[in-house]
């Protein structure tokens, strides 16, 4: 499953959610019983707002819209164009332990940051 299809299902799921804890509040009134209802609109809120506060760690935005594969670390899979120039800044990834080396577009601030082999 690609990751956009991923973030539409979970996105679509945490709207379904929402709608449905709506509807329970609505049909059982101010008396009703409000857990039922926020069973689902919580899980709902949680899924939508993961969804759109979700990124790919280490991913510019021109590699998740074109859906190119993650490289080590979860950066980028090549040194990006000439446009960016390689920073002092490294580090090591906490999860993958994998050293990252930063890049920079320095007209526009722009990161990338690919994995130091």
């Amino acid at each position: 499953m690609g990751v956009a299809l991923a973030r539409a299902v979970i996105g679509a799921a945490g709207v379904l959610l929402l709608i449905g804890g709506i509807a329970v509040a609505a049909a059982t009134g101010p008396s009703g019983d409000a857990f039922s209802a926020l069973f689902l609109f919580v899980p709902g809120a949680l899924l939508i707002a993961a969804v759109i506060l979700e990124r790919t760690r280490y991913r510019s935005l021109t590699a998740e819209q074109s859906g190119e594969g993650h490289g080590l670390g979860g950066g980028e899979t090549a040194v990006p164009d000439p446009r960016f120039r390689p920073t002092d800044e490294r580090f090591v990834d906490p999860t993958t332990r994998v050293p990252m080396r930063v890049f920079v577009d320095p007209r526009t601030g722009e990161r990338r940051y690919v994995a130091d082999r």
